[in-house]
């Protein structure tokens, strides 16, 4: 036979409910994580991602985000600046290679595949 919680769907049904950190609201939770964030990275224990952690991490969130349907999808305005605004950055961490302005020259493909050839 089934139990209350099973019948009703509902885990407070059978005294179950959330209860301490789970029955804050998500403000009030994300500012408690916040400090214990702070508090790691102050004191040197905070995992520090490499660069293939955090790929993998936000390809997982792309992901997950997109199976649920609230992943934001750039119109093609929005990609331009956000192109842009990423070379931008690039250039200014180190010297521009001769290969950033050459997509208007030799095609767009040609000047990625140069780009990832030179990527340490």
């Amino acid at each position: 036979m089934a139990s209350n919680r099973e019948k009703n769907g509902d885990a407070r049904s059978s005294g179950q409910g959330k209860r301490g950190f789970a029955s804050m609201d998500e403000g009030k939770q994300r500012e408690i994580a916040s400090q214990g964030g702070k508090a790691a990275h102050a004191k040197g224990t905070a995992h520090q991602f490499d660069s293939e952690e955090a790929r993998e991490a936000g390809r997982k969130g792309g992901k997950a985000a997109h199976e649920k349907g609230t992943a934001h999808e750039f119109d093609s305005e929005e990609a331009r600046k956000a192109g842009r605004k990423g070379g931008e950055a690039r250039g200014k961490i180190g010297p521009r290679d001769d290969y950033s302005s050459s997509s208007t020259q030799r095609g767009a493909s040609e000047s990625h595949a140069k780009a990832r050839q030179s990527k340490p």
